[in-house]
């Protein structure tokens, strides 16, 4: 393996970058399909964005969501096809063609010609495409550009055709009418994106109108309020809530009686006020949904009603007034025999208005359905609407016709008035649409459109979701479910030119319709040759009519479909089913799996799912994750205007799509929550993860590559099988608990939970530092002997190279870095980790030994926390400690297995175990407030008295039995706590004993001072400053140094002392023998010295110097017959070599080496120890051994 830098030196973007370059010098994407082409099949179903805008974060959440199941799934032993789609049509592309080329009309489209405006909309629809992949590419997706596919392709289309007439051979196709946002500027229907576009205050009309019933016994009349006073002309029917209540009440004055809901009387007009301000200012509440109560503090004013103007007859339920004929205003309509009749529905609110709404079913999307739903009108058949494409009233509305609408209020309020229905008449001023193109106050108006019978299906919709898995649950079950069960039939065409244009062909006398399913049958049906389906390409195309020349012939229908018709049929169009693929499409479907935002469950997912059931009858996907949106840090809308969010690429640029991807992941937005996006959070997400994780990788090749230092032979790691039967506590625990780590992820994985994983990650990686590195120095150093190093650094590796792997899908660079470095020590290794098989799990843990090393950190923890406490450093050494736990085979792990590393870590020279809780605890209970309180109301106080009196005795066998009944009520574990308090042994402060707990575990510390345990102290502290000298010398842990120590001062004799007796603490600690300043030979290069004074009482300096040989020159010179010649120059020659050569070469003689290049000598043989050692320490030990 290759030497890596340190962490604060490595970059991980720059380390992208090379993965990039590498993964596309061996096609990695396409070679990994190709490796898995004879594998199942996984489908999954890309949802196509608009490539008219550049990709934001809501993109990169979606898109990693995608990339990290896919890369599992293919990880997993599938064929994972991943190919990027683009949707091409709709208004997006036409709202950018009519700025640029100032359209604004659609006479200007038709004078410019739809040929010349399509081909303009087809050359921006790749404008960004080039951006896409880029941004796609660099944050580590995997997905197909090259073989990608597009809405606006002849053989998507073409599905297209084919997927709406197998609907209208199914009778689930019509032609209805949709009340739209209208522009009669530009006599064209807007979306509602277009008519959010352009919002003004202004001021409008406000009435109430009086619609008397008929065969009321007081003649009363049901009272309306509207502020579109042009729609009074076409009322066809009233609108009450039937479960509200209403009034009767009578005018004193006039003697007029009028019907309005009882919790809206307070709309009425009162004449204790002029008349002109209150109406202005009733309006005005109303509007904005409060009701104005004029002079509720007067005692005449009851429940709202001016007692001084209005008396109350009765109050009556609104599901009464059902089925009521009433008088019509005009009688323009009066051939509807089932028109002017009370209808009910949950769309009228008493927060504004009368509780009567005024339907005319031309202008109104609710008034439309309300009345084909009471079968005053067919939605099926032709609707009247009265007023034409320019906003004037037609022939039909006989009195104003020809009159704008906005223009005619006034004539038409003053018709009412005429007509003694006018009950009052104001203005509001409120905010109302205008066409963004022409400035003209918007209508809402039925304009012809084509349907599927979504209503038809929809106990089939509801099953077909029960068949799906989504994540989070509740999305399917709640919002999606009652999505669907409001579902509304749906207008699936467009009155536009960009788009795939309707296969319907129409007789002109309307009688004989044909739907085209494919481009085969209309070149039959017509004898004209199509190579585009586009509106410029076929418009011009007639079908002969069945019925004979005589009946002329068949010509398109004007309109194209929606843009969610075409995404929704995205399943089949893609693979240009059922033209092409019909067997890979048929083994296949449902998909296995979609993705996108929460948005989409009334866009995508709905249009996906109505297709697919209508078509099949099942849903078009399996599983799902649906995710939330990702605002600004300050909660708002990501704006590009306002600047409130950092670009993709910057956030990237430093600090590593990985980073990015698991901030992304691991955030409330994968369970459908907003995410308020902080660029600190994948700093964060670099300093938690990737830095640690990283960190024990280095620490890993440091020490592999030390062994080649040392002189023996190269790191090759022991294969794993022989790893399980290490004797080793920590590597039995690593082990499962990266066996705990795979079954984890594969589990989530599974179940589409990509946000556990993360924290999972976290945990586990943190325990792989803290607890295996930190705790196996020695032995990973080579401290405990070299087979003992080789069993941890081997167990490391496989940890790291199986943590890589189960992450690869989430993190694919870093891992990939990391694996294309661990590869080259095992023979066999797939060029690219994302060849790999993920991890298998064999069911082999340790789950003993998991709990227990848990434990361990918690007593650890404890111990920790009382030293704190007590401003103890772990370098001051204590006596002892000692461990309460119930659980015998935790006191056995503790004292025995994992003694060594806690006395370690703690530096504590003794644990004693107990079992006997209650040796060095009290117990007493108390009730969980919190739990109880609601539960038991008044009979809290009685059960909190009792549970605090429980004794000893009760409390012992509540625990064990984890029930107990107090005046009759049943209480588990969770409703009472058992607090554990320490009791100090007799004669002792808290300054010398100290206790903690965390639930079962009691962690009591022994603070006293003790002689005995001095040197140890000043040995740790002696240490610890050699550690901070070599960094501060730049030394990496694999160089080799020795270390002088010269006491100073008084204490000479005392450091020397405790040097003497810490000696095998101190040489495993530094891995060479701390040696006295009197032994450094005059050749020595010391390159580092500092003076420590003061240090628990004692003075010195430490140096650093570079390893010398020291040479035994009788031995040598006996090797030349005493040739001091001779003698001289084998020593200059050894000094000449490289030290740790040298040492190699020794290692391979074992001990020996033949030196026989010297011109004019002999050949001799040198010995180790014999006649050199390689440093002054070996040289130091061999004489005190």
């Amino acid at each position: 393996m290759e030497e890596v830098c340190e962490g604060k030196e490595f970059s991980f973007p720059n380390q992208e970058e090379r993965i990039l370059r590498f993964w596309s010098e061996i096609r990695a994407f396409e070679n990994q399909l190709k490796r898995t082409e004879s594998n199942p099949e996984y489908i999954f179903y890309d949802g196509p964005p608009f490539a008219t805008g550049k990709p934001h974060y809501g993109h990169i959440l979606a898109g990693t969501i995608k990339d990290v199941v896919t890369r599992y799934q293919s990880m997993s032993g599938f064929h994972v096809t991943r190919r990027f789609g683009w949707d091409c049509h709709g208004l997006p592309v036409e709202f950018e063609i009519d700025t640029k080329l100032g359209i604004r009309s659609r006479e200007d489209v038709l004078a410019m010609g739809i040929a010349a405006y399509n081909e303009e909309c087809r050359g921006i629809v790749t404008r960004y495409v080039a951006e896409w992949e880029e941004v796609v590419t660099r944050t580590g997706r995997w997905i197909d550009f090259k073989n990608d596919y597009k809405t606006m392709d002849p053989q998507f289309m073409e599905s297209v055709w084919w997927v709406f007439a197998q609907l209208f051979k199914k009778g689930l196709v019509y032609r209805g009418f949709k009340v739209m946002p209208y522009s009669t500027g530009c006599k064209t229907p807007l979306s509602n994106f277009e008519a959010g576009l352009n919002y003004k205050d202004v001021p409008d009309p406000a009435i109430m109108v009086a619609f008397p019933l008929k065969d009321d016994q007081h003649n009363a009349a049901l009272v309306a309020w509207t502020t579109t006073p042009w729609t009074l002309p076409s009322n066809l029917a009233l609108c009450v809530n039937s479960n509200f209540v209403y009034a009767k009440v009578q005018d004193k004055s006039s003697g007029a009686i009028y019907i309005v809901a009882e919790s809206r009387l307070s709309s009425l007009p009162s004449r204790k006020s002029k008349p002109a301000a209150q109406e202005s200012s009733k309006s005005k509440g109303a509007a904005n949904g409060k009701s104005e109560k004029k002079g509720t503090g007067d005692a005449k004013v009851k429940s709202g009603l001016d007692t001084e103007t209005y008396e109350l007859l009765e109050n009556i339920t609104g599901a009464s007034l059902v089925g009521k004929k009433y008088v019509p205003l005009f009688d323009y309509f009066s051939e509807l025999v089932g028109a002017f009749k009370v209808v009910a529905d949950n769309y009228v609110t008493d927060d504004s208005g009368t509780g009567v709404v005024h339907c005319a079913p031309a202008f109104g999307e609710d008034d439309y359905r309300v009345c084909v739903e009471a079968g005053i009108v067919q939605k099926d058949e032709d609707l009247i609407v009265a007023v034409d494409a320019d906003g004037c009233f037609t022939k039909k509305i006989s009195d104003f016709h020809g009159r704008y609408v906005k223009d005619a209020d006034k004539d038409i309020i003053n018709a009412v008035k005429a007509k003694g229905r006018l009950v009052s008449t104001g203005s509001m001023m409120h905010s109302y649409p205008f066409c963004w193109r022409s400035e003209t106050p918007l209508l809402y108006r039925a304009v012809p459109s084509w349907f599927v019978s979504v209503e038809k299906i929809k106990d089939q919709l509801l099953e077909s979701n029960k068949q799906t898995y989504w994540v989070p649950d509740y999305v399917k079950e709640k919002r999606f479910h009652n999505w669907l069960e409001n579902a509304r039939d749906w207008a699936v065409s467009r009155s536009r030119f960009w788009g795939t244009p309707l296969p319907v062909w129409v007789s002109e006398d309307g009688v004989e319709k044909v739907v085209i399913d494919s481009i085969d049958e209309l070149e039959r049906l017509s004898g004209v040759k199509a190579t585009d389906l586009h509106r410029h390409f076929i418009d011009h195309i007639t079908i002969p009519s069945g019925r004979g020349p005589e009946y002329g012939v068949l010509r398109r229908v004007d309109d194209v479909f929606d843009c969610w018709f075409e995404s929704g049929s995205m399943p089949y169009a893609y693979i240009h089913y059922p033209f092409e693929n019909a067997e890979l499409f048929d083994k296949n479907f449902p998909g296995h799996f979609v993705a996108e935002g929460l948005d989409q469950t009334r866009g995508w997912f709905y249009t996906l799912m109505v297709l697919s059931t209508a078509l099949f009858g099942k849903p078009a996907f399996r599983n799902l994750i649906c995710n939330g949106l990702v605002l600004a840090e300050d909660g708002k809308k990501m704006s590009k205007r306002l600047k409130n969010y950092p670009s993709p690429m910057e956030v990237i640029g430093d600090y590593g799509a990985d980073a990015l991807r698991l901030y992304l992941i691991n955030s409330p937005v994968v369970r459908a929550e907003p995410l308020r996006f902080k660029k600190d959070g994948v700093y964060g997400v670099v300093k938690d993860v990737f830095l640690p994780w990283y960190n024990a990788y280095r620490f890993l090749v440091q020490n592999a590559k030390r062994l080649e230092v040392e002189g023996f032979a190269p790191f090759v790691p022991i294969d794993l099988a022989t790893l399980q039967t290490s004797s080793n506590v920590l590597d039995q625990w690593i082990n499962s608990a990266t066996e705990s780590l795979v079954q984890f992820v594969r589990q989530e994985m599974d179940a589409y939970r990509l946000y556990t994983v993360v924290p999972y990650l976290l945990k586990f990686i943190d325990n792989l530092t803290n607890i295996y590195v930190r705790f196996n120095r020695k032995r990973l150093k080579g401290r405990t002997g070299e087979e003992d190093c080789r069993i941890s650094l081997s167990t490391l590796y496989h940890v790291l190279l199986t943590t890589c792997k189960a992450m690869a899908p989430f993190t694919p660079f870093f891992t990939e870095g990391l694996y294309q470095n661990l590869r080259k020590v095992s023979d066999g290794a797939e060029e690219s980790i994302h060849y790999c098989s993920f991890p298998s799990s064999s069911g082999k843990r340790e789950e003993r030994i998991e709990q227990s090393v848990t434990r361990m950190m918690t007593v650890i923890d404890l111990a920790r926390a009382i030293r704190e406490r007590h401003n103890k450093p772990l370098k001051t050494p204590l006596k002892e400690m000692v461990v309460v736990h119930p659980d015998t085979d935790f006191l056995e792990d503790i004292t025995g297995k994992l003694r060594e590393y806690v006395m370690g870590e703690l530096n504590v020279k003794a644990i004693i175990p107990c079992n006997d809780p209650l040796k060095y605890a009290s117990l007493h209970a108390e009730p969980d407030f919190s739990v109880l309180g609601k539960r038991l109301g008044k009979s809290m106080g009685t059960v909190a008295k009792e549970v605090k009196a429980m004794s000893l005795a009760d409390i012992l066998t509540f625990e064990k039995s984890g029930e107990v009944t107090i005046s009759g009520h049943y209480l588990k574990l969770n409703d009472i706590k058992v607090v554990r308090q320490f009791k100090r042994p007799a004669n002792v402060t808290d300054k010398e004993i100290d206790a903690a707990g965390d639930g079962d575990v009691l962690v009591v510390l022994d603070l006293r001072a003790d002689e005995s345990l001095f040197e140890a102290g000043v040995a740790r502290e002696v240490v610890n400053r050699i550690q901070k000298l070599r960094k501060k010398a730049g030394l990496e842990p694999t160089d080799i140094v020795e270390v002088y120590y010269e006491p100073l001062d008084d204490g000479k004799q005392i450091l020397e002392n405790i040097i003497s007796s810490q000696e095998q603490y101190i040489r495993e600690a530094l891995g060479s023998p701390l040696l006295h300043r009197t032994l450094s030979p005059p050749e020595a290069v010391i390159f580092c010295t500092e003076e420590f004074r003061g240090v628990s009482g004692v003075s010195f300096i430490i140096s650093l110097a570079r390893p010398v040989l020291i040479f035994r020159s009788d031995n040598i010179l006996r090797l030349f017959s005493g040739n001091e010649k001779c003698a001289e120059a084998l020593q200059t020659y050894l000094l000449s070599r490289d030290l740790s050569n040298l040492k190699t070469e020794f290692q391979v003689g074992k001990g020996k080496i033949k030196v026989g290049c010297l011109e004019g000598q002999p050949a001799v043989e040198v010995e180790l120890g014999k006649h050199l050692f390689l440093s002054v320490g070996d040289y130091y030990l061999s004489r005190t051994e």
